[in-house]
């Protein structure tokens, strides 16, 4: 079984584009992170040693979005797919979803992002 954990609405400002005014001003972002992993033990004993801390994912998080300037959202969020799994041996698999609301996008749009599921071993065929 695996349970999940999720963290919604993280807004970071970070310069990811391939525009020149997204990397000089940049803009804000917002990350949605679910967490799947075994909640068993904690969800009986009730000690956070037995869980994932949720604001040290949001640092480690963090970190890797800022971490550089990617003209992408998929490698952004491949970086903080890479270092959540990296820095959390407990998760088994991390889904980020980046979404870049004010987009350079020559529209009227509510919202524009990429989702990203890593998992620490490949999916088996079968």
């Amino acid at each position: 079984m695996t349970d999940t954990i999720f963290i919604t609405g993280v807004v970071i400002h970070a310069r990811h584009g391939v525009m020149e005014h997204e990397t000089e001003v940049g803009q804000r972002f917002v990350i949605d992170l679910e967490l799947y992993t075994d909640l068993a033990e904690s969800s009986r004993t009730d000690r956070l040693a037995d869980t994932v801390s949720y604001s040290n994912v949001v640092t480690t998080a963090t970190a890797a979005f800022r971490g550089a300037n990617y003209k992408l959202l998929e490698r952004a969020a491949g970086a903080v797919a890479d270092a959540i799994l990296a820095a959390f041996p407990r998760i088994r698999a991390v889904k980020v979803t980046v979404h870049k609301p004010h987009a350079p996008i020559a529209a009227i749009f509510e919202d524009v992002g990429v989702v990203l599921t890593r998992s620490r071993h490949p999916l088996q065929n079968g």
